[in-house]
């Protein structure tokens, strides 16, 4: 690996929709990014990160023309680049929900157009055209694909005959009347480095500790911490009962014939297994959130 010489690294965030959740991501991880409401290059409590908000569409094709080091974009936007770029981590996130995202061949709720093969001849709008031209040749079926800036849905049937857009729910989809055919495509965000940048020992080790810490936060979601003290003779039944991430962590107290629990657990099994524990004879059931869960 060569040696960097500046030790700073240009990393870009997603402007637009998923921008406020890898924000929110970023400060779980340790990381403070500060947005102006009209600047486009924000600022971060480390001085070695070089920060640029750019759309998830274009992020891709700047890392892997070298002019960003790394960036944190979506699987589908990545494949539509049609860059090289080198995948350091897959971050399961979304825009609303922590579902993935869904690229979707919908059509009006009363199309004839029933599965695939039906597009044949047929014109689709969409905004993922390499996605979907991809995904058109790997079947054999020859159809007209047109690039579409937004708003796709107004689309169909008056302009084109189906559309290829992104869902997480398909709520919005269920309102407008239309009716999914088939998923291209399913993404969360990953984090993408530029071969040059990989291949830096300074940028890829550093790329390396962000990536640990945005996986980590990540571990940490919908997770508390969860700690008691517990007569004894009672462990062998708390064992059984607690569901948690792993072998909780058992100390001794002073007191002889109490031991102190620790452990990590799901945040919605809490309401049910706190009045458990207390009717096992813990005390001093303390829960606490998470930032961050290496493991």
């Amino acid at each position: 690996m060569s040696e960097s010489s500046d030790k700073t690294l240009k990393i870009a965030i997603p402007k637009g929709s998923l921008q406020q959740p890898t924000l929110d991501l970023l400060e779980k991880a340790g990381y403070d990014i500060y947005v102006s409401s009209r600047g486009y290059r924000p600022s971060s409590d480390d001085s070695e990160l070089d920060i640029y908000l750019i759309r998830s569409q274009e992020i891709g094709r700047y890392i892997g023309q070298g002019f960003i080091d790394c960036g944190i974009t979506g699987l589908d936007w990545a494949t539509e680049s049609g860059t090289e770029l080198v995948d350091l981590a897959e971050l399961p996130y979304s825009r609303a929900t922590a579902r993935p995202t869904r690229w979707v061949l919908v059509v009006p709720e009363d199309s004839p157009i029933k599965k695939p093969e039906d597009l044949e001849g047929k014109r689709i709008a969409t905004e993922g055209v390499g996605i979907t031209e991809r995904y058109l040749k790997e079947r054999g079926i020859n159809a007209e694909v047109e690039f579409s800036w937004g708003a796709t849905e107004v689309k169909v049937p008056d302009l084109v005959d189906a559309i290829v857009d992104i869902t997480e729910t398909g709520s919005s989809l269920r309102a407008n009347k239309l009716r999914i055919v088939d998923t291209l495509l399913t993404s969360f965000p990953h984090f993408y480095a530029s071969p040059e940048a990989a291949a830096d020992s300074w940028k890829r080790e550093k790329m390396d500790r962000i990536c640990l810490l945005l996986k980590a936060a990540l571990e940490a979601r919908d997770k508390v911490g969860l700690k008691m003290n517990l007569p004894e003779d009672k462990l062998p039944a708390l064992l059984d009962k607690l569901p948690s991430l792993r072998r909780p962590t058992v100390s001794t107290l002073s007191e002889e014939g109490w031991v102190a629990v620790e452990t990590v657990i799901c945040e919605k099994v809490v309401r049910d297994i706190i009045p458990e524990l207390k009717v096992l004879g813990a005390e001093g059931i303390i829960e606490f959130p998470l930032n961050k869960v290496v493991p």
